[in-house]
């Protein structure tokens, strides 16, 4: 049986870690918002970008390209210039 001294502790233990649980729950929630809003800003780029006459697909290659590594962006080009040279695409 818990002594009075040790159930306060527990209880005080317990309302930390609620408390705790709570605001890392609701930091997460509105770092969802957060990311929900900056999604829907990203898609209104694509579209203006589309409006102005822009190639959509073309320009998420570029986003992805322009994130990796020059090496391997290189290796990954040669790879697929190499495969499109043995299907006779080149």
């Amino acid at each position: 049986m818990a002594m009075p001294a040790e159930k306060d502790s527990d209880d005080t233990a317990h309302s930390f870690a609620k408390g705790q649980l709570k605001a890392i729950i609701e930091r997460i929630e509105k770092l969802e918002e957060e990311k929900k809003a900056i999604s829907d800003d990203i898609k209104d780029v694509y579209g203006e970008a589309k409006g102005n006459g822009f190639d959509v697909k073309a320009l998420r290659t570029i986003i992805r390209m322009r994130k990796q590594d020059a090496d391997e962006r290189q290796e990954q080009e040669t790879i697929l210039e190499t495969y499109m040279q043995a299907l006779g695409m080149l």
